[in-house]
Parts: C-alpha cells; sequence; structure tokens
C-alpha cells in the first residue's frame, strides 16, 4: 500500500464528499430550512460537543452507545460528539430559550457522527436537518410536523414520497391494561417488531388474539383504521387510537395525496418516543428519509414538555433526488477585466479565471472543467 493510498483511507462509515455532491447537498440542506423558516420554525446552532451530562439525559439517554466521548482537556470532564441534533435543540429550548412563548418552533442543520452504522445506513458521519415544536401537546402538533416534512420533501424534488405513522406507546398501553410484567412486555415488542407471529403467540399466552389482530392492521392508513376501529381496546390503548385516527384525519385533509401507512405496534427506533411517531421513505430508495415523533422535553421549571418534531437523513434524501445539473462553466483568459467577471456571474455563469496565458484557451477552457470560454467580449459555447 502507498503512502498516498494510507492518507486516502477513512474509517469504515465516513467519506469524503466531492464536487458536485458537496454542493448539491448545501443547497438541499438550506432549501429544506427555508421551507422549515417559511412556516416560523427558527434555526439554530447547536455546538459539535457538549458535556455527556447534558447531552445524554432526557431524550439523548436512548442515544448513549451510539455517542463517541473524549476527555476536555480544559475542564477535565468527560465529553460527548453529538449523535443526533435532536437532544441538543431540546436543552436550548429548556434554558437559553426557556422565556420563549410555547408553542416553541426550532429547526436545525449539522452533522452527527454514531459509533456504529446499521445495515440499512451504514454511514456513521451525515447530516441531518429537522424541526422540533416544543411545548405543543395537541395532535394539531403532530399534524403540523408530519405535513411540514411532507411539504418540505416535496419542495426539494422527492418524488412517491410515503408516510408510516406508528403509535409506539400502544404496546405498554394495551400491557398495562391487561395486567402484563415488564419483562413479558420487552419480549412482545421484540417480536411485534420482527413481525414474528409465533413468538407473538407464545408470547402472549391468553392475549393471543388481540395481539394477532394488531399484527395484520398494519398497512394502508384508512384500511388500518377500520380494522382498529373495530377492536374491543382497553380505554388506555382506544385513546392511542383515538389520537392516530385524528393525526391521520388532519393530514388527509390538508395533503388529500400523501401516501399513508398504518403500523401500529411499531416500535424500534422509537424508543424515547411518547406519542404519535412516522416514518417517512420513498419508492426506490434504500433506507429511511428520516422520522419523526412525539417525546417528553425537559421544560424551562424541571417538568416535562410535550414535543414533538422531526429529523431528514441527507444521505438518504440525496439518494431520492436526481442528480444535481451540471453548473455553467465559463472560462475567463488570463487578462480578462475583472467587471466582465462581475456581469458573467451576475448573470447566473460560474466563471474560472485563467492564472497565466494558455497557448490553446479552448483547450484550456476543457481541462478545467468549462463548457464554454469567454473571447473578445463574447460567450462562445465549446465543441466537441
Amino acid at each position: 500500500m502507498t503512502q498516498h493510498t494510507e492518507k486516502g483511507l477513512l474509517p469504515a462509515g465516513l467519506q469524503d464528499v466531492l464536487p458536485p455532491l458537496a454542493a448539491h447537498e448545501s443547497a438541499v440542506v438550506e432549501r429544506l430550512i427555508a421551507a422549515f423558516q417559511a412556516q416560523g420554525y427558527d434555526r439554530v446552532k447547536p455546538p459539535l460537543l457538549e458535556f455527556e451530562e447534558a447531552l445524554l439525559t432526557g431524550a439523548g439517554a436512548a442515544l448513549a452507545g451510539q455517542t463517541f466521548r473524549l476527555m476536555d482537556p480544559v475542564s477535565q470532564r468527560m465529553m460527548g460528539l453529538r449523535a443526533d441534533l435532536t437532544p441538543q435543540v431540546a436543552r436550548i429550548a429548556a434554558t437559553r430559550l426557556r422565556k420563549a412563548a410555547r408553542p416553541l418552533r426550532l429547526c436545525y442543520g449539522g452533522q452527527v457522527l454514531q459509533v456504529r452504522g446499521s445495515q440499512l445506513r451504514p454511514e456513521r458521519q451525515f447530516a441531518q436537518v429537522g424541526v422540533e415544536l416544543i411545548g405543543a401537546p395537541q395532535e394539531t402538533g403532530d399534524a403540523e410536523v408530519a405535513l411540514l416534512a411532507i411539504e418540505a420533501l416535496s419542495a426539494v424534488g422527492v418524488q412517491e414520497l410515503s408516510v408510516d405513522i406508528n403509535t409506539p406507546p400502544l404496546v405498554g398501553a394495551l400491557a398495562r391494561d391487561l395486567g402484563l410484567a415488564d419483562a413479558e412486555v420487552a419480549e412482545l415488542r421484540a417480536a411485534l417488531d420482527r413481525k414474528d407471529s409465533a413468538a407473538v403467540r407464545a408470547l402472549s399466552g391468553k392475549h393471543d388474539k388481540l395481539f394477532q389482530a394488531l399484527l395484520r392492521t398494519a398497512g394502508p392508513a384508512d384500511k388500518a383504521l377500520a380494522a382498529l376501529t373495530a377492536l374491543q381496546l382497553p380505554a388506555a390503548a382506544a385513546a392511542e387510537m383515538q389520537r392516530l385516527a385524528a393525526v391521520v384525519a388532519r393530514i388527509r385533509q390538508a395533503a388529500p395525496g400523501a401516501r399513508l401507512t398504518v403500523d401500529p405496534v411499531e416500535h424500534r427506533g422509537f424508543e424515547y418516543q411518547t406519542g404519535i411517531s412516522f416514518i417517512l421513505f420513498a419508492k426506490g430508495v434504500r433506507g429511511e428519509l428520516g422520522r419523526g415523533g412525539r417525546y417528553d422535553a425537559a421544560g424551562p421549571n424541571g417538568a416535562a414538555e410535550s414535543s414533538t418534531g422531526f429529523t431528514l437523513f441527507m444521505d438518504t434524501v440525496l439518494r431520492a433526488l436526481p442528480s444535481p445539473a451540471p453548473a455553467r462553466r465559463i472560462f475567463l483568459p488570463a487578462g480578462t477585466a475583472p467587471d466582465e467577471g462581475r456581469r458573467l456571474r451576475a448573470e447566473g455563469w460560474v466563471t474560472v479565471a485563467g492564472l497565466t496565458p494558455a497557448a490553446d484557451t479552448a483547450a484550456e477552457a476543457r481541462r478545467l472543467g468549462c463548457s464554454h470560454c469567454f473571447a473578445d467580449g463574447a460567450v462562445s459555447e465549446l465543441k466537441d
């Protein structure tokens, strides 16, 4: 292995993003942020590192196993490198913005780093973009963030988007009503997540018929809600279903063309969610475009603030978009007047200036990746 090869080798799950994809990602991020800001979500920018005890409390506790840690040489305290931006935004809301009026609408964009990737997302460093709606306990808030995700992704060009809506608290509420022990609930949740009908039967005992019926309800939203309504659910679980139906109805009203599915027992990745949650997919695209849902954020007076939001994973979002169109690049031979370059840039050209006179201007323009050349006050297209 040569010295240059060794220097170019990166750890698993990390990569260099090269032109033109790096610029494409930045442009898409800014378009998403603009869509969020247009609906009243103000941008915040948390730091890459925080003290461990602040980063891994509340919703952040679920990310402890994915967080890189290091010692701060200044304070001699342990710090964590963020694996997710949501806990940081919740901290900002509870501290720096504790006196701001609720509901508080915040948005963000930045890089995160995780200890390990997954089979669907082997990348360990990627950009996140998202919103948090702090202190909005109503179903109207759940519907608002889901609709904002649909609208923002559609605005940047994602096609055939689908939203899988979940109710992570349902199994716990149902288990409490049925008197199941905590250990039984954990195993049952895992079996339901795997859609393992045999394991569900073995773990649910005399309640098997109900849990099997819940498994079968997963599918298109209208059909799933009809099946759920027909079930005889205990009070707490029935309340979760009513919230689900209310959110779906609001999304349907505002975005009648949205493709909605429901999986009432999905729990994977929603360990800290306390209410309606959702996953975003695009047809034919590997992995999730994003996920969101309701959670409890630490409030300014120590009490929990019921909040909701979503995070988009830019590596997946970019896979759902067409490749960026090549920029209009024009070569300016050495000695071109600066005013000419400014005029061309104002017209939308990317200008590449020659630093030394070239014997063959057209050949030099091609070598530098330009499609056009400026000469004698005129723009000429380079022929193949």
